[in-house]
């Protein structure tokens, strides 16, 4: 009789694990459909896209969007890898970090424009009269505005490791590939994994530039949602800009449930603590890849692939030593590479002079350095109330597992809400009530960049030490005391990053927020931003460089003075040891 009565159970298990297996092959077969129809479609001729122009149409969103998505994934994936290279150099060797942080700061400064200026015409010709030359530009543009903070995450990470997990790894004698994949990636992991959700949004930011390009002469329209809410403030049609809005929405809520969420799951089992935690995040999807057996039998191979590969042993000249094991730097080698990056410098310098002598007077750098300032001044306001405001904010949401589930979507769809989408309501109440622009475009600049400070201050108090929570309780250290002595400490290092990455955010986003449109109505108010936007429509490019150059010296030098200070306090002082 027992084996009767379990009999239905057995049936409905049975059935469950089946309804997985189908939900997972489903999955499985749509991503590959996703993937043969942006190989398809990229391999059109680029006639195609005069022939099927760009339609206000609503019923064209869902393929709109799909397009933009598979754009935005495959930039991410891009990114991925460089942050990979890029982080891991420069956090391992101290003569590579002088050049390469240095580098990024100038990379993550150089405007999404300065960058389309250069690109475009390269791209296409790489594949000349086929739409794949206008894709690449287009995901080379969305990478230029994901990589740098996902760089800056994992190098910070890197940089702050434990030094007992450096010794252990030193005593089982791992290899710098080993190392790697045993301890720098899991460790940057929950940071990561949030900067990665960050880049997604922040992508959403520059999109309509990055679909819809002019540069001079050259004009090239991709079919997508950025394009459409270009079209849409052009034609100042407010139904397709709320048309965009939902498809964003939808877009956004699609890649947290299949694929942040997941993450974010995932990567809580790479959290550095020596005490239980409460209940981690949970994802539907993460279970179902979890219980379906087709996704362990087709990834079985990959498996093992992956097992093999990470346990690789290269030769001794690859390995990174920890830094608490690095030898005594040598005075003469030092000062040869520093040498050597002078000339470098130098070198450069002469070419942009040459450049430039025969276009570009005196006159003009002043105009340029003093929009710069203008811009600055801007930048430090900006920053300093995105600080107060969102510090204590992503605090509170990332000490709650439960509540950072839940403000996860939120949080990334405000995130990549394009500051193009605000135009119409800032420009029409600026000159309804005759408001002072140079004022009231400037949130505009900050409106997409605050979020890389509340999300890296979540991704820190995420992945505080819960013995340090516990010690804290222990010791009654509430109020203030709590804040200044226990919590802030533990965030610093992440908020520090989000800080360096929202300020060149904000020189970059100045490009669009200093110049607003809609319709035929155009405000524009002084600065950097709105210098190089203007020389970009006109085609100028010796301007373009110009600005362009003026941006990256005043946000290197801003990092240099002001945030490098920060990071090198976070790695001296508040590290966890």
């Amino acid at each position: 009789m027992a084996s009767h009565k379990h009999a239905p159970l057995a049936v409905r298990q049975s059935l469950l694990l089946s309804l997985w297996n189908v939900m997972a092959l489903l999955l499985v077969v749509g991503v590959i459909v996703l993937i043969a129809y942006g190989a398809d479609v990229a391999t059109e001729p680029l006639t195609a896209l005069d022939i099927a122009p760009l339609s206000l149409d609503p019923a064209n969103l869902p393929i709109y969007a799909v397009r933009t998505m598979l754009r935005m994934l495959a930039a991410i994936v891009f990114s991925l890898i460089f942050t990979f290279l890029f982080a891991t150099v420069a956090a391992r060797s101290r003569r590579a970090e002088m050049v390469m942080i240095p580098i990024l700061d100038i990379l993550q400064s150089v405007p999404i424009l300065g960058f389309l200026t250069f690109t475009v015409t390269f791209f296409l010709n790489l594949f000349p009269g086929r739409v794949l030359g206008a894709e690449l530009a287009s995901v080379f543009a969305i990478f230029t505005s994901q990589a740098w903070n996902m760089t800056f995450s994992m190098y910070q990470s890197m940089r702050s490791q434990p030094r007992d997990l450096e010794e252990v790894s030193s005593s089982f004698h791992l290899s710098g590939w080993q190392r790697f994949w045993r301890l720098d990636v899991p460790f940057a992991m929950p940071g990561l994994v949030w900067n990665a959700m960050m880049s997604m949004s922040g992508g959403w930011f520059f999109v309509v530039a990055s679909e819809a390009i002019t540069v001079g002469d050259t004009t090239v329209t991709l079919p997508g949602v950025g394009s459409y809410v270009a079209l849409a403030i052009k034609q100042q049609d407010i139904w397709a800009i709320g048309y965009a809005i939902a498809a964003m929405l939808a877009v956004i809520i699609i890649y947290d449930q299949f694929l942040f969420r997941p993450l974010v799951a995932w990567a809580d089992k790479f959290r550095f603590e020596t005490t239980s935690s409460g209940p981690g995040p949970k994802s539907w999807m993460l279970d179902l890849l979890r219980r379906a057996r087709i996704i362990r039998v087709l990834t079985a191979p990959i498996g093992w692939l992956s097992h093999v590969i990470w346990n690789l042993r290269f030769p001794s000249f690859v390995v990174f030593k920890p830094s608490s094991a690095q030898a005594k730097p040598s005075v003469m080698l030092d000062r040869l590479w520093v040498t050597l990056i002078f000339i470098g410098a130098i070198f450069a310098g002469y070419l942009s002079y040459n450049y430039l002598r025969g276009t570009i007077g005196w006159s003009e750098v002043g105009i340029a350095v003093v929009d710069g300032f203008i811009t600055l001044l801007r930048v430090i306001v900006l920053i300093v109330l995105a600080t107060l405001v969102w510090v204590p904010i992503g605090v509170w949401i990332g000490l709650r597992p439960k509540l950072a589930e839940r403000v996860q979507p939120l949080a990334q769809f405000l995130a990549a809400f394009p500051a193009n989408l605000a135009f119409p309501v800032f420009v029409v109440v600026i000159v309804r009530y005759g408001l002072n622009a140079d004022i009231w475009l400037s949130p505009l600049m900050i409106l997409g960049t605050q979020w890389y400070i509340l999300f890296n201050v979540i991704a820190g108090a995420s992945a505080f030490p819960g013995d340090l929570k516990e010690a804290a309780r222990s010791f009654h250290i509430k109020g203030w005391r709590w804040w200044f002595k226990v919590v802030l400490p533990g965030v610093f290092p992440y908020y520090v990053t989000g800080g360096i990455t929202a300020s060149g955010g904000s020189w970059n986003a100045s490009i669009v927020a200093e110049v607003a449109s809609w319709g035929t109505t155009q405000l524009s108010t002084p600065g950097l931003g709105s210098y190089i936007a203007n020389a970009t429509t006109q085609g100028d490019f010796p301007r373009v460089v110009l600005g362009i150059i003026v941006m990256c010296t005043f946000v290197t030098l801003f990092n240099r003075l002001f945030w490098r200070p920060l990071y090198e306090l976070g790695e001296r002082r508040l590290r966890v040891n």
